[in-house]
């Protein structure tokens, strides 16, 4: 394939995904130094199109950045008033008292939001302080350049390369992007980042930290009937029906409106390749306390979103030669919480005081130690350290016993600043934690009723996912034949079922058995490239524009 010839641009700082990290950071680069060039890149048709968060937020990352968002108009509305929390049974629930639990895991002053919302509110905040913001823009690239010892750093991205025939071809409206370089490089891009994971395996950045660890979160949205309704519940459960198959639990979220975010949570560390997460979620909402909820109601909204929750021992080193790893990119997710959206605000906030300081001090291109300094020692490690123990124990010891010793650790490390456990490891990698199928025994789930479950083509349906069809497949198989010759004997091809959107399976048996990739159906949560148990595909981003398109999630 012959060279391709772009145009550049100059920027002082560029920042992929205007997330709540990428936007963070640069609003904040704008209130240091208004002259600073700064360019956002977004690879959804609009801010906040690719946007999936319960979300819960607590504001104190939007409070450091912009402390009169409320003056603002920004949309943050439903304070929480009420929190509950269930351990649920095949037919009944225990709700567990808020009283024992440690003062981190209250969400009273916190706010009901939809993180799509507020990203594009604080795309326009950023907008209106100079900021160039270009949705519908995918960096595909990394630009590479050479610092004065002659090492590799990162010097900018490629963005915008649309019309390449599906074989990779130059097609006959191919465009062929432009590099956006910088003198430093911010990667928001959210969890499992095809950037990121460029960088990472560069520069090492995972050595001496443990594995991340991930789950997968899948969610509704659903108006109800306003006699049901009740403005700032936020519940929580865990237990039915994922049981000893695998750990999660859900959320149920009244916002305005009489309506309900309606979430459940699988742990990619699960053992059975015949678990079937989306399936598990559906089967979820014929509980009978989440049942009785939804009934008379209508789904309006579907998703998915792989999540980070390694917490502090998966942080990686964020920090390489001219680029910076933000949010969630860095896996910066309170798992016991399930918050991640303000660790993100303030890691760009952190990113973003170090650039400018660089910037200022004539600096380009080398590693922003002093963010990294900032992560490990700031904010954002005072919140994390303190639910270190709570993952590991969870998939060590299961539910009950980390409930109990979690909660404890949680409180120790809240009043005392320690912990009795230390910093528990975690084991490996979610892939890896894959059994073989002979070992475990399928399990039945009940078809859609319809109602209350659907099966996963039509709620795709109702993500707004699209893609151009005739671009080549962002799917990559390392190995094409390793779908039939090693994951179905061995594993009985978990990707038909741990895919929430339908892209891959498996067509006729036997001999005759092929594998088919639907990348049209792609949400883009990332579940394959951490779930794969022979890791052997690699996502990566279509062209700009392409996917979900989520109206208020």
């Amino acid at each position: 394939m012959a060279e391709v010839t772009r145009e550049s641009m100059e920027y002082d700082v560029v920042i992929v995904g205007a997330g709540p990290a990428g936007l963070s950071a640069a609003i904040r680069l704008k209130q240091i130094d208004p002259e600073l060039e700064v360019v956002v890149l977004e690879k959804g048709s609009e801010v906040g199109a690719h946007i999936l968060s319960g979300a819960v937020l607590d504001t104190k990352g939007l409070d450091a950045l912009i402390p009169d968002w409320k003056d603002r108009g920004a949309p943050i509305k439903v304070p929480v008033k009420k929190d509950n929390f269930y351990v649920l049974g095949e037919a009944g629930a225990l709700r567990v008292p808020n009283w024992p639990m440690p003062p981190l895991m209250n969400n009273h002053g916190n706010y009901i939001v939809s993180m799509g919302n507020v990203c594009r509110w604080m795309a326009e905040q950023a907008e209106e302080m100079g900021v160039e913001v270009f949705p519908g823009m995918a960096a595909s690239e990394i630009v590479w350049d050479k610092d004065a010892n002659g090492q590799d750093r990162v010097a900018g991205v490629v963005a915008g390369e649309f019309g390449r025939n599906s074989d990779g071809t130059e097609g006959p409206g191919y465009e062929p992007g432009m590099e956006l370089r910088g003198k430093y490089v911010m990667l928001g891009e959210g969890v499992r980042g095809s950037l990121a994971k460029v960088i990472m395996e560069k520069f090492n950045l995972s050595d001496g930290h443990c594995p991340q660890k991930f789950g997968l979160g899948m969610k509704e949205i659903w108006e109800i009937d306003p006699a049901k309704h009740r403005e700032g519940t936020v519940t929580h459960t865990m237990g039915w029906p994922l049981g000893k198959n695998a750990g999660g639990g859900s959320f149920i979220y009244h916002l305005e409106n009489n309506q309900v975010y309606v979430g459940f949570v699988v742990h990619l560390n699960y053992q059975n390749p015949h678990l079937y997460p989306y399936m598990e979620f559906q089967r979820f909402k014929h509980h009978p306390m989440v049942a009785e909820l939804l009934e008379g109601g209508k789904r309006v909204a579907y998703g998915a979103r792989a999540i980070s929750e390694g917490g502090w021992q998966s942080i990686p080193k964020v920090t390489a030669p001219g680029a910076v790893l933000l949010g969630c990119s860095a896996g910066l997710v309170n798992v016991p919480r399930i918050k991640g959206n303000h660790n993100a605000m303030l890691s760009g906030i952190a990113a973003a005081e170090a650039a400018a300081a660089a910037i200022k001090a004539g600096r380009a291109g080398d590693d922003l130690v002093e963010y990294e300094e900032d992560l490990r020692s700031g904010p954002i490690a005072e919140d994390l350290k303190k639910v270190r123990n709570v993952k590991p124990m969870w998939s060590k010891w299961g539910l009950l016993p980390s409930l109990v010793f979690g909660g404890l650790d949680m409180w120790t490390n809240d009043l005392f600043g320690f912990s009795l456990f230390g910093t528990l490891k975690h084991g490996k990698s979610d892939a890896a934690a894959t059994g073989e199928a002979a070992k475990f025994k399928p399990i039945d789930y009940p078809k859609p009723d319809g109602k209350l479950s659907f099966d996963r083509l039509t709620n795709v349906s109702f993500s707004n996912t699209n893609h151009e069809e005739s671009q080549p497949c962002h799917l990559h198989l390392k190995d094409p034949s390793v779908p039939i010759s090693v994951n179905l004997p061995k594993f009985d091809e978990p990707a038909q079922r741990y895919c929430p959107a339908g892209v891959y399976e498996v067509i006729g048996e036997g001999a005759d058995a092929k594998f088919q990739i639907n990348f049209q159906n792609c949400v883009h949560c990332k579940t394959c490239d951490i779930k794969d148990p022979s890791q052997n595909i690699n996502w990566t981003t279509p062209q700009g524009g392409d996917g979900p398109n989520y109206p208020n999630m």
